[in-house]
């Protein structure tokens, strides 16, 4: 058995899961793009109820057409409950973010989500986690920090004599997100991928459309389009992101969603022309450098089934 290994009945293969974090990363961050392009023009709940819409018409299709009612039956219902509360004030904090500051500097400062990943997995999941992984953790959020530097991470203004506020949202909405990768390897080895989906989409949705009569705006066909292309990002990237904790343990992944930040760069050059300067390339090869150790170091260990 290998290191913090619980004994459910999963395949531990740690680099088919870090391929799906990656993956999911990738469409994550896209859909983040599209939402943060689009929710200038409306009210919050109205975008994630219109996102999360279009996500569980895409589940129910596929559902129907596989014909996998079983996901709706829920193992754990008290679980469930309590992911999806903590998706829905996660999302809600981190789409606010996503308002009012840039794309890349709210997801960086959402990257403090991986130290308390680690923090948390021994204490909840009983996993191990090595020197070594606590280093490399460490080194990729220290290069979140150089890419954010003292004045844009410290002041309210950008003179660096106070504290950001605005950095709450997406500090707050990694801390809600920790606890929620906790508990999904918690019941991943006995509630189906599609199960957790189902409910998490549908409790966001839900919450969004409970404060959408507050601001409604009627949708062009443009914005409509990318609201729906948002959900079917969402959908396919929270599908990947469960996926992922069926195969290696939430402290050996969390660190490789680091890669949103790179994604984010890119789209921040193509679409709103900001151009990384030396200290954001310097802190993204840190990241890189941390991701590839751990991969070298945890990543290539055969897939076993865990008695």
């Amino acid at each position: 058995m290998s290191e913090g290994v619980r004994t459910f009945g999963r395949v531990e293969a740690p680099g088919r899961g870090i391929a799906c974090m990656l993956a999911g990363c990738l469409l994550l961050t896209v859909n983040d793009a599209v939402v943060k392009w689009v929710s200038g023009e409306f009210q919050l709940g109205q975008v994630l109820a219109t996102r999360g819409l279009a996500a569980l018409i895409i589940i129910l299709a596929v559902v129907a057409w596989r014909k996998e009612f079983h996901i709706f039956r829920v193992k754990y219902p008290g679980v469930q409950f309590l992911r999806a509360i903590l998706m829905i004030v996660s999302t809600f904090l981190f789409v606010s973010g996503l308002r009012v500051l840039p794309l890349a500097e709210n997801i960086a400062i959402a990257f403090v989500g991986p130290i308390f990943v680690t923090a948390l997995a021994p204490v909840f999941l009983a996993e191990k986690v090595g020197w070594r992984r606590w280093t490399a953790v460490l080194v990729g959020f220290a290069g979140v920090l150089v890419m954010l530097r003292p004045q844009a991470a410290l002041s309210i203004d950008g003179g660096g004599d106070g504290l950001n506020w605005l950095a709450l949202f997406p500090a707050g909405a990694a801390l809600c997100g920790s606890f929620r990768d906790i508990l999904t390897r918690r019941i991943s080895h006995g509630e189906a991928t599609g199960t957790t989906l189902f409910y998490s989409t549908l409790g966001v949705t839900l919450a969004g459309a409970a404060v959408t009569p507050f601001g409604w705006q009627t949708p062009g066909a443009t914005d409509l389009a990318l609201l729906s292309l948002a959900g079917l990002l969402l959908c396919s990237a929270h599908f990947l992101h469960i996926e992922t904790f069926r195969f290696a343990e939430a402290a050996l992944v969390a660190p490789f969603k680091y890669s949103s930040l790179l994604w984010a760069m890119a789209f921040g050059f193509l679409i709103w022309g900001d151009v990384p300067d030396r200290w954001t390339l310097l802190g993204a090869g840190l990241l890189i450098g941390s991701g590839i150790y751990i991969f070298h170091r945890e990543g290539r260990q055969p897939a076993k089934v865990l008695q």
